[in-house]
């Protein structure tokens, strides 16, 4: 009995709650967002009308996330993880700047924010690099993180997003 009601309940309150449609979200709250089709959030600069300023306009990309929709990350985590809501596009360009490399290996990021890590896990994949590994460079040499692993060739280990999930604790609805 039980399980029905839950089951019920989540019925209605996802009925309850809009669509998560990326071109319908605003600057704010594109950028680390997912929508509710499974597809990242972008945020794209466009030439102003007058050709003075530039506006942002929030697109999804093809890049389709496998274990999360419907979301919108907290600005918890955006602070923990040491984002920026003005981010244009996604890039792995952030993973080599260790001061942002040790927020998101930090423990209130890693384990905490499993949309940035999914992210982040698999742009370090494109580079050839295992996220936890990484981390683990970075914890002992914060100077050489990224560089130390590009160079030596070392990016081993198995499939990132599995690994990387296995080892965040908590699930998405925790958060």
């Amino acid at each position: 009995m039980p399980l029905a009601l839950f089951f019920v309940l989540s019925m209605l309150l996802h009925g309850a709650f809009a669509e998560i449609v990326c071109e319908n979200l605003s600057k704010d709250k594109c950028a680390f967002s997912i929508s509710s089709a499974g597809k990242r959030c972008v945020l794209e600069k466009y030439a102003g009308n007058d050709g003075d300023e530039a506006e942002f306009q929030c697109r999804s990309s093809e890049v389709v996330v496998e274990r999360l929709s419907e979301w919108i990350e907290t600005e918890e985590c955006i602070q923990a993880c040491g984002l920026d809501r003005n981010s244009v596009g996604i890039s792995s360009d952030s993973l080599l700047e260790p001061q942002f490399t040790a927020k998101l290996c930090a423990t209130a990021c890693f384990n905490n924010c499993p949309n940035v890590v999914d992210l982040y896990v698999n742009l370090a994949a494109g580079e050839g690099v295992f996220l936890p590994e990484l981390c683990q460079v970075q914890r002992i040499n914060p100077r050489r993180g990224m560089a130390e692993l590009l160079s030596s060739g070392v990016a081993g280990g198995p499939e990132p997003s599995v690994a990387a999930f296995s080892m965040i604790a908590p699930s998405p609805s925790a958060i």
